[in-house]
């Protein structure tokens, strides 16, 4: 069965000390959709545990978020959520990352991830992200030294999104800018 890693943010505040962390739909619904065909492990830069926007949770009461906070299977996968330094690219087929607004404040910057990212794009796998997921990305590069979204069309959270939530002062950059100054359409 193939093996797909989910990468979650280990940061719990934003730019101006509210709480953050990955949003609870974002990692629910792509998790029920995927566990019966695929193997999933999880991790973040410091491993188990990585904490949830607590806004998602109140905000997101659907079937799957409340299931996904519950699931004995999941608890177990965030309890034993590897650190990104522990993962062995070569035993995944594809990587996911969770989206929120925590993966903007961490996982650009970590060189661990940074690495780990360019393995999988070197090894032709699945390198996939969701809403501000694709952040953890800004730094991937592939066999030329050029962005991952040089070229290439992409989806995320937009400026005019990031202004209806007032949010733009609390991440270090504006997702669609970066990526657009990266070559990304």
């Amino acid at each position: 069965m193939p093996r797909v890693l989910f990468v979650f943010t280990s940061a719990n505040k934003n730019l101006k000390g509210s709480q953050t962390g990955w949003f609870l739909p974002e990692a629910a619904h792509p998790y029920y959709k995927l566990a019966p065909h695929v193997d999933i492990d999880f991790a973040s830069p410091a491993g188990p545990n990585p904490p949830v926007d607590e806004g998602s949770v109140k905000t997101f009461k659907d079937e799957e978020s409340v299931k996904f906070l519950q699931d004995p299977t999941a608890i177990s996968k965030f309890s034993n959520a590897k650190k990104l330094s522990e993962v062995n690219v070569a035993d995944y087929d594809a990587v996911f990352y969770v989206g929120g607004h925590g993966p903007v404040i961490d996982l650009p910057s970590d060189p661990v991830n940074i690495a780990m990212i360019n393995k999988f794009w070197a090894a032709n796998k699945i390198v996939s992200a969701v809403c501000h997921g694709p952040a953890a990305l800004v730094r991937a590069t592939d066999s030329n030294g050029q962005s991952i979204f040089a070229g290439r069309r992409f989806t995320g959270f937009s400026n005019a999104e990031e202004e209806l939530a007032h949010a733009v002062d609390t991440i270090p950059f504006l997702l669609e800018d970066k990526i657009k100054e990266l070559g990304g359409k």
